[in-house]
């Protein structure tokens, strides 16, 4: 079985030169998240939280544990 990631930029990334960008990667049960200038340390969640965490932030609040 193939565990290779495959990485995209999002598209909230700036649009300048260099590695300014957050790639995202996804598996079936995982969201990985990295900046493209620091690619060996990654930041894994699921759907619920990260959903949770952009809520908060669109609302202005810093989101609380459910």
């Amino acid at each position: 079985m193939d565990h290779t990631l495959h990485w995209q930029k999002s598209t909230f990334s700036g649009g300048g030169e260099g590695n300014t960008c957050v790639e995202l990667a996804a598996t079936p049960t995982t969201l990985h998240l990295r900046e493209s200038d620091t690619p060996d340390t990654e930041l894994t969640t699921t759907t619920g939280p990260l959903a949770h965490l952009i809520r908060g932030v669109k609302a202005g609040a810093a989101p609380t544990a459910p």
